[in-house]
């Protein structure tokens, strides 16, 4: 039986803008090159990346009764995603995520969460029965924290392990996440939670230490084009990415949280799951869109079979 996955989270609507040359000045208005609507959302992301590789999973999220609900709905039932826990709120639109991306695939996103901010601990409470099913929970804070930390409750509860995604950055209780299994933020957000800035190499070995100090025992911090670094009883381990053409980094960090949090629960160890998410994000990034980048299993495993690593270029 394939791996069954939890993912109590956000979904959003992806506006996507691409430009040729520039961002406009403020009061300027110049032409972009394209524009795509796509789903997104963290969550709903990370979710289609599990289903695409293989697993099951069990969604816990919230939609608007506008125009964008029934559709956000449709598409996880087109992955074969059980749309049972999926809440529609009343007078609330669904969330949207306006992205830009530059010439260089890089991205910078605004999210408008709407009805994702009304995901609540009770939400999760029945959706109980069905994550007893679950090796592995994700999770992130673009939904209410007050949830995010109901989750972790209950994962605990039940003997689930969770892989939390702090992302957006949000400042966080740390005596509500002791025993996360996986802490995952990339270097921005890291700055966040350390409160100083991540420019050398050194700095996020100092970053991880004061995490390992506020309790957090597994630190997987996302490097974007350079990989990621494992902090791990006292140890650090990086984990360099793979080569990519890559023309649309828009959703990469939510496709490496998918095939991890797939790989784990598939029963490989820890560095081989993370060094194959590497993997699985960089494919992604040859392709434009969040969910529609992913590769299905087939297609992540052909890739993989002429994939090549980058040369190390981590100095702690």
């Amino acid at each position: 039986m394939p791996p069954t996955i939890g993912m109590v989270g956000s979904n959003m609507m992806d506006l996507i803008t691409y430009y040729e040359d520039r961002f406009p000045k403020v009061g300027e208005t110049i032409f972009g090159k394209d524009f795509e609507i796509g789903f997104g959302g963290k969550g709903a992301n990370q979710a289609v990346a599990v289903a695409k590789l293989g697993g099951e999973v069990v969604v816990v999220t919230a939609v608007g009764d506008d125009l964008f609900g029934p559709l956000v709905r449709e598409n996880f039932s087109r992955y074969g995603i059980d749309t049972s826990f999926v809440k529609v709120v009343p007078g609330k639109t669904s969330g949207v995520a306006p992205i830009f991306v530059d010439p260089e695939g890089r991205n910078s996103i605004f999210i408008i969460p709407g009805a994702n901010s009304h995901l609540f601990p009770e939400d999760v409470l029945k959706a109980k029965e069905a994550l007893k099913r679950c090796r592995f929970i994700l999770t992130q804070l673009e939904i209410p924290l007050e949830t995010v930390y109901a989750t972790i409750e209950l994962a605990r509860e039940l003997g689930l392990r969770v892989i939390l995604n702090p992302a957006p950055f949000r400042p966080l209780a740390w005596d509500k996440i002791q025993g996360v299994y996986l802490f995952v933020p990339n270097e921005r957000e890291l700055e966040g939670f350390v409160g100083f800035p991540i420019s050398q190499d050194h700095d996020l070995k100092s970053a991880i230490e004061i995490l390992w100090n506020f309790g957090v025992e597994n630190v997987l911090v996302t490097l974007g084009e350079r990989g990621a670094l494992l902090g791990q009883g006292g140890t650090l381990t990086f984990f360099p990415a793979y080569e990519a053409e890559a023309i649309d980094t828009t959703g990469a960090g939510d496709a490496f949280l998918g095939a991890l949090a797939y790989f784990l629960a598939e029963g490989k160890e820890l560095p081989e799951a993370i060094d194959l998410a590497c993997a699985y994000a960089a494919l992604s990034t040859e392709k434009r869109g969040t969910q529609k980048s992913f590769a299905t299993q087939e297609e992540f495993s052909e890739w993989l079979k002429r994939a090549r690593k980058k040369s190390a270029t981590l100095t702690l």
